[in-house]
């Protein structure tokens, strides 16, 4: 009887599965709770991983998506990533229309090629197959269905059950099999708080989670969204054995393997980088004629080949051909350092403007970007080394304030690089102006930033003159009628400043009313856009990196017109920032403004996204309010 049960099993169940299947293929049976908010659902998305061994894998996924419109073309996820050590075995897609009807089959010869990095890469050996697809209706729905073999297994295919913003999941599956008895460590994020089902120790299953909605501000996706990630403790990367017990081990096995080996250096050029530095006192000098000579032989190009995109070029190949990745121009400058007796260390990190760390609670292959690291008494200082223009120590905007791993003779450390204090982001900004009987204004100002602030104004002088002139219009939009006389710049690399000046018009600055003059004093720095509002704000929110501004202008008003009204001091003070602004008059025909704001980092619950949105309300306020000049005559 067992017999004739399991006989019935093997027979009904794949009947069972297609009927499964078929009824995921119509946008009809959609619930409703998967539609809200969302601009596709995965209807079903069933991934199985077997290690065979510490150096083969095969990863299976079978996925059915339905795109809702537009906004959801993204989401259709029918790509995948090969090279020389990951081959696709199966590859195939099938679309249907809203009542699932099959409308296209894509077989695998039939998806696009093309290479896997930018067009700025000078070569590469990843590439990707997708699928091109204009859709003429929607909803519609791409089952897509794949087999992929893997030689190098430093990287196990991670699972997110809630693939970003405005796209819901009916059904996910996720699961390892590990007949190759080396250990596999895993780490779940947010499961309990999504009610993710742990079948067993390699695992789950996801059923019904609701699209989540973009809100400004909030943090990272993924650090409140359930995430999985693995990773073998034995493994290799294109023939070479690799471990990674904890951070230790993974660092002194990616210094060892893949480092050490690239940083030998020509004859010549060992004799000419101890010239350059014999005359310098200190360790930190040194580094700094080290770097300028790093920038000024070298430029940035994007090569994503050697050991799974990790391995850096030579730095001989380097120093000869004149450019490198992130990779070969730290590991080129380390190799010059080496040779005069600075200590420096290779260092992986999550690049990028939005702040994201290393994970220091899992090791495993993490990070999109290398720096260097020079040790000092009780910090780093931190170099970026793809830029040919940036100061020696400045990392803000991109490796600023976040986790990194630094790979020292004795392992795989993590620190945390520089935070730039509020206090730091600093734009101090001065001007002198003159506003005429008609309204007319003639301003000169000058602009000091420093930090961050630093970091988003010096570019401005790179561009030309045209596009320079446009910036300042844009920067001061609200300003009618504005026409830039002269800009010039100062770029103190030593003290990391970055001055401004400019001389600027505007006629009627200032509306005239009768015999009356309405003026906005905050002529330069106005805060305008205002934070959404959300009725039931669902996600905390963050506040990444502070600043500071300090804003001082003398006004000289017209002989002939006499104060009106000027406005009262304002002083605001809440956990967010704080904000000041005073008009004086301090003679006749002149007035100073002062403005001070003070925006804090921090991470926020959304209960006080309110008191947030008002404070900042109360700025845009202040900083719009006009005072009332009169006509003596």
């Amino acid at each position: 009887m067992i017999k004739i049960y399991r006989l019935i099993f093997v027979l009904v169940f794949p009947i069972l599965c297609v009927a499964q299947d078929e009824k995921l293929l119509s946008s009809y049976t959609i619930p409703t709770s998967l539609r809200e908010n969302a601009n596709a659902v995965v209807r079903l998305d069933d991934n199985h991983i077997e290690v065979k061994s510490y150096n083969k894998m095969v990863f299976t996924n079978k996925r059915i998506v339905t795109i809702l419109n537009s906004s959801g073309n993204s989401k259709v996820g029918t790509a995948m990533g090969y090279d020389d050590n990951i081959s696709i075995k199966k590859m195939e897609a099938r679309i249907y229309n809203s009542a699932g009807d099959e409308i296209k089959k894509i077989k695998k010869n039939d998806f696009e090629d093309m290479s896997a990095v930018p067009g700025g890469t000078l070569y590469s050996d990843s590439r990707v197959k997708y699928l091109r697809y204009t859709p003429i209706d929607y909803p519609y729905t791409v089952l897509f269905e794949t087999e992929v073999e893997y030689s190098s297994t430093g990287f196990i295919p991670g699972w997110r059950p809630i693939e970003g913003y405005f796209t819901s999941t009916e059904n996910a599956t996720y699961k390892i099999s590990n007949p190759s008895g080396v250990d596999i460590k895993t780490k779940t994020n947010n499961f309990e708080a999504f009610g993710i089902e742990k079948i067993d120790e390699f695992s789950f299953k996801a059923t019904n989670l609701s699209a989540i909605q973009s809100e400004s501000y909030s943090p990272d996706f993924y650090n409140f969204a359930p995430l999985l990630k693995a990773t073998l403790t034995k493994f290799e990367m294109e023939g070479v054995d690799g471990s990674n017990v904890d951070w230790k081990d993974f660092g002194k096995w990616m210094n060892e393997a893949l480092i050490l080996d690239t940083q030998e250096l020509p004859a010549d050029v060992k004799v000419e980088i101890k010239s350059l530095t014999a005359s310098a006192t200190s360790d930190i000098e040194k580094a700094k004629i080290v770097y300028q000579y790093m920038q000024n032989k070298t430029r940035y190009i994007s090569v994503q080949v050697g050991i799974g995109g990790w391995k850096p070029m030579l730095a001989s190949d380097v120093h000869r051909l004149g450019y490198g990745d992130c990779k070969g121009l730290t590991n080129y400058t380390k190799a010059l350092l080496n040779e005069i007796g600075v200590e420096s260390y290779y260092t992986v990190i999550h690049g990028g403007s939005d702040i994201k760390d290393i994970d220091a609670s899992f090791s495993s292959i993490q990070g999109n970007h290398v720096i260097l690291a020079l040790p000092t008494d009780d910090d780093y200082i931190w170099l970026e080394c793809t830029s040919q223009t940036v100061p020696f120590g400045f990392n803000a905007n991109f490796t600023d304030d976040r986790a990194a791993l630094i790979l020292t003779p004795e392992g795989g450390k993590i620190v945390h690089t520089k935070v730039y204090t509020a206090a730091e982001n600093l734009l101090d900004t001065n001007a002198q102006i003159v506003l005429t009987a008609t309204g007319d204004i003639n301003a000169h100002i000058i602009m000091n930033s420093y930090g961050t602030q630093y970091g988003h104004h010096e570019g401005i002088q790179n561009k030309p003159l045209k596009e320079q002139a446009l910036h300042y219009k844009d920067y001061w939009n609200y300003i009618n009628n504005l026409e830039i006389e002269a800009m010039t710049y100062k770029n103190d690399k030593d003290s990391i400043v970055f001055t401004e000046t400019i001389n600027l018009e505007a006629a009627k600055y200032a509306s005239k009313t009768g015999n009356r003059l309405l003026l906005s004093p905050n002529l330069f720095n106005v805060l305008s856009a205002v934070p959404p509002r959300y009725r039931d704000r669902k996600l905390p929110f963050e506040i990444e990196r502070g600043f500071h501004d300090r804003d001082s202008y003398t006004i000289s008003i017209p002989e002939d017109f006499e104060v009106e009204a000027l406005q009262e001091p304002i002083h605001l003070k809440t956990q967010f920032g704080e904000y000041e602004s005073t008009i004086t008059q301090t003679s006749q025909n002149s007035l100073v403004y002062n403005r001070i704001f003070t925006l804090n980092k921090g991470a926020y619950e959304k209960e006080d996204y309110e008191a947030f949105r008002e404070f900042w309300l109360e700025i845009v306020k202040h900083d719009k309010s006009r005072i009332i000049l009169k006509s003596k005559s």
